[in-house]
């Protein structure tokens, strides 16, 4: 049984104004303008995802009244293969020349697959491997380098000498209160 997808992209049915379509849009999902801006935004929005034969012509014809123009999008189609380039026996030649016309040990050619990649084909990024399993790919801590302090202030007490908190004198004797009488 065949699934189907609703996708919608921005695009308007011809004749159709703007102003309506998001109103009807609006009323239809119940959405709010931050939903609509994101609808409208000329990015591809899945709107509903598997739904058979039937569901999907609903939607379809619903939005096409509603002024929106949807993609239907058969869900059981093949996914396009994308085969991998083998890498090169030679990684100086696959690293590229520099500016200088020598090659560049270690760097990353791109090869771009589409022409969203190909604006990263002139990155000059390194090439960095995989290590080896149970390999510890985290750098050498430095050993940690004594500040250099003066302590020619100081000095130590003697032998034996108390370095505690200096004793309180005792409290004085307590007061004679024997002259002192409670009337009742």
């Amino acid at each position: 049984m065949a699934r189907y997808e609703i996708a919608f992209s921005g695009q308007l049915v011809p004749g159709a104004r703007l102003d309506l379509v998001k109103a009807n849009l609006a009323k239809l999902f119940q959405a709010d303008e931050q939903r609509l801006a994101l609808l409208f935004s000329g990015r591809r929005v899945v709107i509903k995802s598997n739904l058979d034969a039937a569901g999907a012509e609903k939607y379809r014809s619903t939005l096409a009244r509603a002024g929106a123009l949807v993609e239907v999008i058969d869900l059981a189609q093949e996914v396009e293969e994308i085969e991998l380039a083998t890498p090169p026996a030679d990684p100086v030649a696959a690293a590229g020349a520099g500016a200088s016309g020598e090659p560049m040990v270690g760097r990353l050619q791109v090869a771009p697959r589409d022409e969203y990649m190909a604006a990263f084909a002139e990155v000059d990024a390194p090439d960095f491997g995989i290590a080896p399993l149970g390999a510890d790919v985290q750098d050498d801590k430095p050993s940690p380098v004594a500040p250099a302090l003066d302590l020619s202030q100081f000095s130590l007490a003697p032998v034996g000498s108390d370095m505690g908190e200096a004793k309180k004198a005792p409290a004085g004797p307590p007061p004679d209160i024997s002259h002192l009488k409670l009337q009742p």
